[in-house]
């Protein structure tokens, strides 16, 4: 594999890894808390949550980046210093963040919606405080699903292009993710290497959603 295939695939593994790593925790818990809770806004979260499944993605780029531009409510003057997401690495992570967090939020929902919350009542009845319960009978239960949703994650991720190159720029060597050195190889006709990374994107993609629909249909099915 030559340099210039090889620099944009680490780089965009590197950006869907520590998508996956910020977006599971903040997914799973928006998971549960669909599944497990009413309360009011609900519905409204729900909305929230869902929105950039249907916005387009530029959209969300233009409004992270006037969110954290230097008057922004998140840029430099409001805060006071500087979060450093623009033109970065960080900023394509944040970027992809945003895209990617429905689908691990609702694959993490349907993946706690399966725990049967009979189970969870007897280890609550045998003297198992709520945390405990959760760790010991919840989590591992919902562990299929929500490695799913990690993986779902990932590869959202992984070929995120409209709000990324908005908010971190489409730098070769810093900023320039798979998807977006693709668009640059087309823009600049360079057709044999862009689908060299077209190629390595399906690899990479397919695999990721193969393992996902994998270990959906292997999930237990509740009684």
């Amino acid at each position: 594999m030559t340099r210039d295939v090889l620099q944009p695939l680490l780089l965009s593994l590197e950006v869907a890894l520590a998508t996956s790593l910020v977006i599971l925790p903040l997914g799973a818990l928006g998971g549960l808390l669909l599944a497990r809770r009413r309360f009011v806004g609900h519905s409204l979260v729900e909305t929230l949550l869902a929105l950039p499944l249907v916005l387009p993605p530029t959209a969300v780029g233009y409004l992270m980046l006037r969110l954290l531009a230097r008057d922004g409510p998140l840029g430099v003057k409001t805060l006071g210093f500087d979060l450093d997401l623009l033109l970065t690495w960080k900023g394509a992570v944040a970027a992809s963040a945003v895209m990617s967090l429905p689908l691990v939020a609702r694959t993490a929902r349907v993946a706690f919606e399966e725990v049967d919350p009979r189970l969870e009542g007897m280890a609550r009845t045998l003297g198992l405080g709520p945390l405990r319960t959760f760790v010991t009978i919840t989590l591992p239960l919902a562990r299929r699903g929500l490695l799913a949703a990690a993986l779902l994650g990932f590869a959202r991720a992984l070929g995120e292009f409209g709000a990324t190159v908005i908010v971190a720029g489409n730098i070769p060597g810093r900023t320039q993710t798979l998807a977006l050195a693709i668009f640059s190889d087309l823009q600049a006709g360079d057709d044999r290497r862009a689908m060299a990374l077209v190629w390595v994107t399906v690899a990479i993609a397919f695999g990721a959603v193969f393992a996902v629909e994998r270990l959906l249909r292997t999930a237990p099915e509740r009684a």
